[in-house]
């Protein structure tokens, strides 16, 4: 990975003889900010509290309940009477917050504190005066959880991937003579054929800007990548993947791209988003489970899932923050984090690091989902894929019906007739709201047998 250090260093040699780097200064908050950050005074627990329950249950107004319905296709084709008696309390299994952690009276007293001796905190861009020592606390602790050098916060999980690949494609025009990279200075892009939305908008952004050539390798099939890979001609190549893909609820394939890595050369980077705090001992993700940390060059998170907040970030070397701070648009133009959320935050990975429990009880949920229904899923996220438009949204109507927040994923999320179910577990949720879950699922879907491929059927 020599060359890529010397592409940045390069890169960042010419932004500052030109006078374009970067650098936040953080404001700093009074009184004693770091008081309210102290590991020590956060309040944590051993087991699930009431509070819990708040994550995954949720109430819904009458007349919304019955929009909600009359969007839906029913299959008896009965109307809403408008003085029917429905259910308005319904168990959450459609949301992020894989740990239950929104609800945590830590998180509630960190964001509750910080608002009261801050308010929202200095509301501007990070490079002019939104960022605080607040800020830059929560960077050092994510890059501790990442195993990273440096980390840069973002306004969003989505804004985190756009300004890591604008500043990633500033790297050849920045290089090449006149602003203009060759055909052969351009970055090769290699991306997942499922990577979320974000990264593909990302890499559109590049395109745009004609500082790279896009190619994309069929889902999770090393073979494909490492054959685009072994034709490519290109000096400058990157692979960026989802970690765990938010909707079909598998896993990227680590150690291979690991070893393919080190056979081609390439910058990887990887979307951790849903396995942080998920995944591993520590809540490290998907590459703490492989201890391959030192192996991916880059990677980009957020605090909106089971950090149970707001905001993304990339954990990464000091050169490539320093580089994304000083090229990356949706980051240099976007109004930073709010202090209170910034609190929550740093509260929240503190609570995840002592209540270790929370993982163990996420993937004991998943194994309970499995053996109940003889699913072979790996994940929290369950993708239970229908087909038609028509039939997912049916499905759907059951399933709310029936006392559950479940929404039916349909395009542009997916592509077409491959509309589904997405169903998310929760360390809030119980064996009790699992056995409901599959029991009303059911109903729906035709389950294998224990002699049975681990396939379903919907009952159309």
């Amino acid at each position: 990975m020599a060359l890529w250090d010397q592409w940045v260093e390069a890169a960042l040699v010419k932004l500052a003889s030109k006078n374009l780097m970067r650098s936040t200064r953080p404001i700093s908050l009074t009184p004693a900010a770091a008081v309210h950050f102290s590991a020590d005074e956060v309040e944590t627990f051993d087991g699930p509290r009431q509070w819990d329950r708040s994550s995954v249950e949720v109430e819904m107004d009458e007349r919304t309940f019955r929009e909600w319905l009359s969007e839906l296709p029913d299959p008896g084709g009965e109307s809403i009477a408008k003085d029917e008696n429905v259910s308005r309390k319904l168990l959450l299994f459609s949301g992020n917050d894989y740990l239950g952690l929104s609800s945590h009276p830590a998180v509630r007293k960190a964001a509750a504190k910080a608002a009261q001796e801050h308010g929202m905190g200095p509301r501007g861009s990070a490079l002019i005066c939104g960022y605080s020592n607040y800020h830059m606390l929560l960077e050092a602790s994510l890059a501790e959880l990442k195993n990273k050098e440096d980390c840069l916060l973002c306004p969003t999980g989505f804004a985190a991937n756009v300004a890591f690949m604008s500043a990633l494609g500033s790297i050849c025009s920045l290089l090449a003579v006149g602003g203009r990279p060759s055909e052969d200075q351009k970055i090769a892009i290699f991306s997942d054929a499922l990577n979320h939305a974000s990264i593909i908008d990302g890499i559109r952004l590049v395109e745009r800007q004609q500082e790279a050539e896009v190619f994309v390798y069929r889902h999770r099939d090393m073979v494909h990548l490492n054959a685009l890979l072994s034709c490519c001609k290109m000096a400058k190549k990157v692979v960026i993947t989802d970690s765990l893909f938010s909707m079909d609820g598998d896993f990227a394939p680590i150690s291979d791209l690991v070893e393919l890595r080190k056979k081609h050369g390439f910058l990887l980077a990887i979307d951790d988003a849903h396995s942080t705090l998920v995944c591993g001992e520590n809540g490290g993700g998907l590459l703490e489970v492989y201890g391959c940390e030192s192996d991916v060059d880059i990677c980009i998170g957020t605090l909106s899932k089971a950090v149970g907040c707001l905001g993304g970030f990339v954990a990464c070397s000091n050169k490539w923050k320093q580089l994304i701070q000083s090229r990356g648009r949706s980051f240099i133009f976007s109004t930073s984090l709010p202090v209170p959320i910034v609190a929550a935050s740093h509260a929240s990975l503190v609570v995840a690091r002592k209540e270790k429990w929370r993982r163990t009880a996420i993937w004991s949920r998943v194994d309970d989902f499995n053996a109940l229904t003889r699913l072979n899923i790996t994940s929290p996220i369950i993708s239970l894929v229908i087909g038609s438009e028509k039939a997912a949204l049916c499905a759907s109507r059951h399933m709310l019906e029936s006392g559950f927040h479940i929404t039916a994923i349909r395009p542009p999320t997916v592509p077409p007739n491959s509309c589904r179910l997405r169903i998310t577990l929760s360390a809030a949720h119980t064996f009790e709201d699992i056995k409901k879950l599959v029991a009303a699922l059911s109903l729906w879907f035709v389950f294998p047998a224990a002699d049975q491929n681990a396939q379903i059927a919907p009952k159309l």
